[in-house]
């Protein structure tokens, strides 16, 4: 019963990220199909990027009202849909009305699938987050392929995109039948209260933006770093962050028993040193095969902070995850935005060596801080039982007043 829902919430993450490494891969094609500049794409990606996080914002009341299970059986296959409009768009102007129209609903997705991953972690009694993580590592890898693939059999952005579009709409549809609903609020969550979360969220929240930050920053530069200052190949270049993502998979299939093991705070703290070490080993390398192991240590120890983020939101505020998961993913997505533009201003300003040091700065912030995480967090997640999770499942619909009377599939 369980075992199917943090599957299905497994394969939602996997899904999501295959969307977007087919999107990232193909960005090249992109740019042909429409003959735009670095800085017209550069604008594709911000209008998806900021798409994302005025949903998430706008959209915190709803996930507090409806929860995640509800809201994500809609948005996933929307998503999908919204996908096949970045497919067709004949002009570069309906192009970015389609991206924004998808990075919303992209938006709503990431919000809702990591809240239903918190409520089955708080099912389980144990961290199950970092494994939800790697879900979207798997997924995002795997689009790559699909990407390489299908450059190299010469099809272009929109069969491509289209084709995982269409492909994606009926397993998002499948997917929403496994999902956990959210345990009811807490008396006198609602009114005014559902709208003011704890000050650990906002906390929470800005751990988020630097990580988030800092994995933008590496992904956007890497490749620029490794040609450029250290005077590497395309081919060898391009590895940078194929190996960075390849590391925080492998470090994400361990990181729930290594947090289990340690604590919160400790692995936020070794998570901060570990990455700041890693980069800094990028940042002096004197030729391109170190700086690739730089990235590698970079992705095995920082892969955790994201996921961790997001499953102490869903503690912080009890009965409100999803306005909780909502509010520190839009902060996060903030720092997704940020970073590369503020490597590139002091890249600018500087050298690229230095512009990616911040990253260093960033990761050394996230140790610091790690230290003001909520000392019960732990806690937090022991405290909920699979027993109630089930109960809950099965009471769900008839306390929302819906003709559904579906209990959680076994």
């Amino acid at each position: 019963m369980l075992f199917r829902a943090r599957t299905g919430t497994f394969l939602t993450f996997a899904l999501a990220g295959l969307l977007t490494g087919v999107w990232v891969a193909r960005m090249p094609a992109l740019a042909a199909k429409f003959g735009t500049t670095e800085g017209e794409i550069g604008v594709v990606v911000l209008v998806w990027g900021l798409g994302a996080i005025v949903a998430m914002q706008a959209l915190r009341g709803v996930m507090a009202r409806a929860g995640s299970r509800s809201v994500l059986r809609l948005a996933l296959p929307l998503t999908a849909l919204s996908y096949v409009g970045v497919a067709l768009a004949p002009t570069y102007g309906l192009l970015l009305a389609a991206v924004a129209v998808f990075g919303m609903t992209f938006g709503i997705t990431d919000i809702a699938m990591n809240a239903q991953g918190s409520v089955v972690e708080h099912a389980y009694r144990r961290p199950v987050m970092s494994g939800m993580h790697a879900g979207w590592s798997v997924g995002a890898l795997t689009g790559g392929l699909v990407g390489v693939a299908t450059a190299a059999a010469g099809l272009g952005f929109t069969t491509t995109v289209l084709a995982s579009a269409l492909a994606s709409l009926p397993l998002g549809l499948a997917l929403g039948r496994t999902y956990l609903p959210d345990p009811a609020a807490p008396a006198g969550a609602g009114g005014d209260a559902a709208r003011r979360l704890p000050a650990a969220v906002y906390l929470v929240g800005v751990l988020a933006f630097i990580a988030f930050m800092t994995e933008g920053s590496i992904a956007d530069w890497s490749g620029l770093l490794l040609h450029d200052e250290l005077g590497s190949t395309q081919a060898v270049a391009a590895l940078g962050y194929p190996m960075f993502e390849l590391a925080m998979l492998l470090g994400r299939l361990v990181g729930d028993r290594v947090r289990t093991r340690v604590g919160t705070r400790r692995l936020l703290a070794g998570a901060g040193l570990g990455t700041a070490l890693g980069m800094t080993g990028v940042v002096l390398a004197p030729a391109a095969p170190v700086a690739l192991a730089g990235f590698f240590v970079t992705g095995l120890v920082v892969c955790t902070v994201v996921p961790t983020t997001i499953s102490l939101a869903g503690t912080a505020a009890p009965g409100r995850t999803g306005a909780a998961v909502a509010q520190v993913g839009a902060m996060g997505y903030g720092g997704l935005l940020l970073g590369p533009v503020v490597v590139g201003f002091l890249s600018d300003a500087t050298s690229l060596r230095l512009g990616v040091g911040v990253v260093v700065v960033l990761a050394l912030l996230i140790a610091a801080g790690a230290r003001f995480v909520p000392a019960d967090a732990d806690a937090g997640i022991a405290g909920h039982s699979p027993e109630a999770a089930v109960a809950a499942a099965e009471t769900a619909p008839a306390e929302a007043g819906a003709p559904d009377r579906t209990t959680v599939p076994a």
